[in-house]
This record gives C-alpha cells, structure tokens and sequence, in this order.
C-alpha cells in the first residue's frame, strides 16, 4: 500500500493593502480580561480615506474619514494612535457617527448659547432672536449619566479632524506608509469595555442626593431664566408696529398662555353677567312687567303647592291609617 502523501499547509491569506478607495491599516489589539487565551493577538483592520462628504465643509480638506472603528474607540486613543505612531500628526476632534448609549440630545438657544452660559463665547445673544421650545439644558442640570463610558456600534465609522491640512496630509502619507511595508499597529484600549464597565453601570444607576438635587436646582434656574427672557422678547415685540404700522394689543401682559387664558375667560364671564343685569333692568322697565311676573311666580308656587299635598295623601293611603302604641 502506497503511503499517502503528506498534506501541505494551507497558506495564510494575504491582507489587501486597498479595498476601493480604503487604506486598509491593521491594528493589534489587546486581549480583553476575562477572555480566554487563545483570542489574545488578534488583530483589527481600519479603512482609512480622505474625507469626501457629499457637502463640503471648512474641515473637510483637514480630516480623514475611518471605517470600522473599534467598539472601544474614543478620542483620546485615536489621538493617541495618530500621536504616537503615525507621524506626531495633531488631532483637533473626533466626530464618531454613532454611539451606545446614545450622547444625550441637550435643548438650546436657537443658534446660539443659553442664557448665563460662561464668558468667551464669540457670538453675544440678541433680544430680537427666537428661542426654541422647552428649557435649556446643560451638563449640569441634566440628570447623572449611568454609563461611565460610550461603546460604538459594530462597523462604525468616525471623522478624524486635524488642526490644518498639513498635519492631515502627513497622517495620510503615514498611514499608505504602514499598510505597504505590511506593518501592525498597536491599539491602547479603552476603558468602555469589559466586566468593569458593566460594575460602574450598576453604581452609577444609585446617584448621590446631592447630585441630584444639583441636577434639579440647576434646572429650575434654567427655567425661570427662559421664562423672564420669553415675557421681556414677548412684551418688546407688542411694541414694535407690523408692515402695516398696526400694533397688535393683546391681553394678559406679560403672563404666560395659560394664565392668559384664565384671565380672558373671567373677563367673558364677567361681561355676560354685566349684560344680563342691563337686560333685566329694560325687562322690568313698565310697572305692569313686575306685576305680571309677581302673579307667575305666586301661580307657580301655587301648584307646587299642590302637588306636594296630593303626595303626601298617597302615601298615607298607601300606608294605612297609623295605630298609636299602647
């Protein structure tokens, strides 16, 4: 019997260095604790572009566009990644597409800052601007996070912006660089992952008091300042004449709607009062009206009379004649 012959090792699959218009750059990421042995030294691929978004903005020329970010991804280890690895390339911000849990939407000044924002801000509020719905909120009057940390979507993508467009043009040759001589980069995890993540969730979902007495005093603060800045914006624009030169005269002040609304209706009733007081009076203008009216009244009462009578003889025929105790 002839010996088989002895099979030959599968080769190992070559990585592309492209695919389409993507630089693939290869990422040697760390085992995670907790995670048996036989993951550690796995590696995770990034698809690195120029950034090419259908609308372009001032940006748009100083940042690349990543693809299949890790799910520990966060500013400060791309930074890092950049910094350290490719180039000493400068990073000004990281706009990441999506996050979980999802960053917290917070309600604004329309086009601008909300009221008792801090100094430095380039642009100063008008009073002639709209505000938008509901009370402004910030970092310190919305309520305690429960997360220590965000966690991106499988297959997410990010927007790397860099202080000019020689610092990203440095970055982009690094990274053609990297994935042509076929090297590996080494990725710093972040602190979103793992048994200690889910620790500090638990932890986090009991706040202190004190915090959130802070979240709600800063609030109601918030509100009021929204409210006396609406009556100020509301009571200058009855002032102001429309196209026409017409001023429009509106009742209630500067009270809010509902309290508006109240004082018109007590007006109304008071109105409808006053007027059927007025039509009484021209009703009982002859002398003969209050004599006729007197004469109703006694009719009325009159044959009230006498069906109460005829009532209590029915029940008293129903019951029989009552029988005094002995």
């Amino acid at each position: 019997m002839a010996p088989t012959p002895a099979t030959k090792p599968a080769k190992r699959q070559k990585i592309p260095t492209s695919v389409g218009t993507f630089t693939v750059l290869p990422l040697a990421v760390p085992a995670l604790p907790g995670l048996p042995e036989s993951v550690s030294g796995a590696n995770h691929y990034l698809y690195v572009q120029p950034h090419n978004p259908s609308q372009t903005t001032s940006t748009t020329d100083s940042s690349l566009f990543v693809a299949n970010v890790p799910i520990d991804a966060s500013e400060t280890n791309i930074r890092a990644l950049f910094a350290e690895q490719l180039g000493g390339s400068r990073v000004s911000h990281v706009e990441f597409d999506s996050a979980i849990p999802a960053a917290p939407e917070h309600k604004r000044w329309k086009g601008n800052a909300p009221p008792g924002a801090k100094a430095g801000l380039k642009r100063k509020r008008e009073d002639n601007e709209v505000v938008a719905e509901g009370v402004v909120e910030d970092s310190e009057s919305a309520l305690p996070r429960t997360w220590s940390g965000e966690v991106r979507a499988s297959g997410g993508s990010a927007v790397v912006v860099f202080v000019d467009r020689k610092s990203m043009a440095g970055a982009w040759k690094e990274v053609k660089k990297v994935a042509k001589e076929g090297g590996c980069l080494k990725w710093e995890a972040g602190e979103a992952v793992g048994v200690e993540r889910y620790k500090s969730h638990f932890a986090l979902q009991y706040p202190a008091p004190t915090a959130l007495h802070n979240s709600a005093t800063n609030y109601l603060i918030q509100f009021d300042q929204v409210q006396a800045l609406r009556n100020r914006l509301l009571a200058k624009s009855r002032a102001v004449p429309d196209e026409d030169g017409f001023i429009t005269v509106t009742r209630g002040g500067g009270r809010t709607a509902p309290a508006a609304r109240i004082e018109q209706a007590e007006l109304k009733r008071d109105e409808l009062e006053e007027r059927k007081k007025k039509n009484a009076i021209k009703d009982d203008f002859y002398r003969f009206q209050n004599r006729e009216k007197r004469k109703e009244k006694e009719n009325e009462l009159r044959k009230g009379f006498e069906r109460d009578r005829k009532r209590v003889m029915e029940m008293r025929e129903r019951r029989g004649k009552p029988v005094p105790e002995r």
